[in-house]
């Protein structure tokens, strides 16, 4: 599955927000070559070729590889940021919003498998600057969690010892998705969303609404 099929929760991944179509189809291609080959192994023109494009024109758009790179990582972690955002100001209490961010966190991480992967596993490719940018967002990812079990802990509705270390443990057990799931195995995103929302409640120990029937 190319990365322009690819779905989270049932949504196309197209990158609309790229202009002109070519660099977005040079986008695309990098995202399928880094995903395959790591960004050191890929080349400029092997992303050209992918595209359908001469070396010459990728440059027309990119000044770098590593430029594309850390589009891809930028785009991707601002996407992340809103899915997690968008569930840590729904209604409820912190079960029911932990639920919802793990699980459409997770459904986005396998159904854009291919993009999650590079911008999940390629950071330490780019140079310090884009570095640090990609490094700001991800604390802000890590924030709207802390948030909702920092919540759920000081309300009693969550057991939790260490809300940072379990913070950064549900955080990788949702980004590792991207790693392994196959859309040929025997669950969808979305189920593997709801398992994992099941998952993370009794790891926190989740005591409020929507955990009973869990």
């Amino acid at each position: 599955m190319s990365t322009v099929e690819e779905t989270a929760g049932g949504e196309a991944q197209p990158w609309d927000e790229v202009t002109p179509d070519a660099a977005r189809r040079l986008l695309l291609a990098a995202v399928e070559a880094f995903a395959e080959r790591g960004y050191h192994a890929t080349t400029t023109r092997d992303i050209a070729s992918r595209a359908g494009m001469s070396p010459a024109a990728l440059y027309i758009h990119y000044k770098t590889k590593e430029e594309l790179l850390h589009r891809i990582s930028r785009i991707g972690h601002e996407k992340a940021l809103e899915i997690l955002r968008t569930a840590s100001r729904t209604g409820g209490g912190p079960t029911e919003r932990l639920a919802e961010a793990v699980s459409s966190f997770v459904r986005w991480h396998a159904g854009g498998r291919t993009t999650a992967r590079v911008v999940q596993y390629e950071l330490d490719s780019l140079g310090p600057d884009a570095r640090a940018e990609i490094l700001g967002l991800r604390r802000k990812v890590d924030a709207e969690v802390r948030g909702i079990i920092e919540e759920g802990a000081r309300s009693g509705e969550f057991d939790v010892i260490d809300v940072h270390a379990t913070t950064l443990a549900v955080l990788s057990l949702c980004i590792d998705v991207a790693r392994w799931f196959n859309v040929d195995g025997p669950r969808t995103p979305e189920e593997v969303g709801a398992l994992y929302a099941d998952l993370v409640l009794r790891m926190v120990g989740a005591r409020g609404p929507g955990a009973a029937q869990r």
